[in-house]
């Protein structure tokens, strides 16, 4: 996993972790708006990198990993984690865990384990598996029938085709059914206070299950929709929001 970094120079450290199917330049219009005020911290996940073959394993593992990598390595305070999607799904394991404690923590359409019979979980992957495995193999022309164009612009699409060219079948299976199915520790360790779960007006009953399950597992945690994208659309498609909204979580009190 190779961690890119940025504002190192200033006090307070947010790890950006972004969603399956995309590299870490998902956040590249964001990183010039909070880079001046905060010590980013932007890893590329194994499957994801570029600069480094290797295949996704777990959430659990990469979650292990990001949180040895802050323990060594970041001595200062971390103002906010924050993750999209499966990055979600990661943020949700760390929090969980709690061997690290930051302030705020934001979970962005963040897919939960599901809580079904084997079998069943079974399905759900394989379907997932082929969906994908399909637009690996069709391209950027089947991805364009395949989603509306009000949630990806033309070149939006062809990005992701570029990355579902380079994820192997092994990154593929492991990410969906890592992000559907990962573990939590029996005793939850949450520490962090100020946690909110994000999502999409057009995403809402996608979103369903999810938002239930991080109501009942995180204490206190906060909702807040956002309208006129789609899944995983705030730092892509409103990044002057995005920038806005984490700067809130991270100068935002217990009080407040």
């Amino acid at each position: 996993m190779t961690i890119h970094e940025f504002g190192k120079e200033n006090e307070k450290a947010v790890l950006l972790i972004h969603p399956s199917c995309v590299m870490w330049d998902y956040f590249e219009y964001v990183i010039p708006l909070l880079e001046k005020r905060f010590h980013l911290i932007v890893p590329a996940l194994p499957g994801y990198d570029k600069d480094r073959k290797s295949d996704f394993e777990s959430v659990e593992k990469t979650a292990d990993e990001l949180t040895k990598h802050i323990m060594e390595n970041i001595k200062k305070e971390i103002a906010c984690i924050y993750g999209c999607s499966m990055g979600g799904s990661i943020i949700i394991r760390m929090l969980a865990e709690g061997r690290i404690k930051p302030e705020s923590a934001v979970i962005d359409g963040g897919i939960a384990p599901y809580r079904m019979p084997y079998i069943l979980t079974r399905f759900i992957a394989v379907k997932d598996f082929i969906l994908i495995m399909l637009g690996k193999a069709g391209g950027a022309k089947l991805l364009q029938r395949a989603f509306t164009t009000d949630n990806y612009s033309k070149k939006e699409l062809e990005y992701i085709a570029v990355v579902l060219k380079m994820m192997s079948a092994r990154t593929v299976w492991n990410t969906f059914d890592s992000c559907n199915n990962f573990s939590l520790p029996a005793t939850n360790k949450t520490g962090c206070e100020n946690i909110e779960y994000w999502y999409a007006e057009s995403e809402t009953k996608d979103r369903e299950k999810d938002i239930k399950f991080v109501k009942n597992n995180i204490p206190n945690i906060r909702f807040k929709m956002f309208k006129g994208i789609g899944h995983g659309g705030l730092a892509t498609k409103l990044p002057d929001t995005f920038a806005k909204e984490i700067t809130r979580m991270c100068e935002r009190t217990k009080n407040d």
